[in-house]
């Protein structure tokens, strides 16, 4: 059965993706679109007629880690189930030995362009603190958690999931093994869910 122009079109821009975190991660934005071409399989044209530029690859590449992500949240389960799926995914998100060399190539794009490096914080770190704000915060309105600033506590939540592992990703030192990544979770789900429980709602007297 052939394959629809949409799927082979997706296909591409996957190939297209992939190859570019590969080179960004080992070169930066010394990495060149023929050369992210040239690993993809496809022609330096197919490149230009998906994205422009550099820059629109490296925020593609951030919006879809984004997604990747932020999945949990999607979900109907009770808060602290939630929150532990999502901190799982972020600690093999950020633990794991092939997405170091992403966080790298970040570094370097820093140095290099510093306009970029904010457009993939925008695009990647920044959207996914903003989701969980906006989940946080409609939790506390259905009574499931109570949560007084959303935005801080979903900085802090991360922060309380992943510990060193940006520093140690960023120093190519030994991450948390995998083995103790699901304990990880779920004990920095269970405190934060304890932190912001609802408060026992106060009867009146008359």
């Amino acid at each position: 059965m052939a394959r629809r122009r949409g799927q082979v079109d997706e296909r591409k821009s996957e190939a297209i993706l992939d190859a570019a975190a590969t080179l960004f991660a080992d070169k930066g934005l010394q990495a060149k679109m023929d050369e992210i071409a040239k690993l993809a399989g496809v022609s330096k044209q197919t490149v230009y007629n998906r994205f422009a530029s550099k820059l629109e690859i490296a925020q593609a590449l951030a919006s879809k880690r984004v997604e990747d992500i932020i999945a949990p949240l999607r979900g109907t389960g009770d808060p602290q189930t939630v929150l532990e799926t999502l901190a799982l995914t972020l600690l093999n998100r950020v633990c794991s030995a092939d997405k170091v060399g992403s966080m790298r190539g970040v570094a370097l794009v820093s140095v290099e362009a510093p306009e970029i490096a904010h457009a993939i914080y925008e695009a990647g770190p920044r959207r996914s603190l903003k989701e969980v704000t906006l989940w946080l915060a409609e939790q506390t309105r259905l009574g499931r958690l109570d949560v007084a600033d959303p935005e801080e506590a979903a900085e802090m939540f991360s922060g309380l999931v992943l510990g060193h592992g940006h520093l140690r990703a960023m120093l190519d030192v030994p991450q948390l093994a995998p083995e103790k990544r699901a304990a990880r979770a779920k004990e920095a789900a269970r405190i934060f869910v304890v932190a912001h429980a609802p408060r026992p709602s106060v009867a009146k007297t008359s």
